[in-house]
């Protein structure tokens, strides 16, 4: 008998969000994901995207509660990034525990789920 699970990688991260087309603009559009398909037996709104080794379910439409619950991507130019998500509109908040090599902010989609990014840190 196993007394201990083995994870092995990270499958998927699952987000609730209350307008598909918005959600598909944020992450497809801005952060530039790659949408895949979805299997047919999915018979309600929703948006499934490459995350790497994993991928990101968009789920709709619900009220997604809001919380710290997130998911963190890594981007080539962290501040390029940051000025592509002002510019559409949305805030960044650098105002976070500095990690060591890392710069990172945090922004929220559409619906309000936070959203991590962090890349290599740049120097001043």
């Amino acid at each position: 008998m196993m007394n201990q699970i083995h994870v092995q990688r990270l499958d998927h991260i699952a987000l609730d969000v209350s307008d598909v087309s918005a959600a598909r603009s944020f992450y497809g559009g801005l952060l530039g994901l790659k949408e895949v398909p979805r299997p047919e037996s999915f018979d309600f709104p929703g948006l499934w995207y490459e995350l790497g080794n994993a991928m990101l379910h968009i789920v709709a439409p619900r009220q997604p509660a809001i919380g710290k619950h997130h998911i963190a991507l890594w981007v080539d130019d962290v501040h390029a990034s940051a000025d592509v998500l002002t510019h559409a509109g949305y805030e960044v908040d650098w105002e976070r525990t500095k990690i060591p090599g890392i710069d990172r902010y945090f922004t929220r989609d559409a619906d309000g789920n936070l959203i991590e990014i962090q890349g290599r840190e740049q120097a001043p």
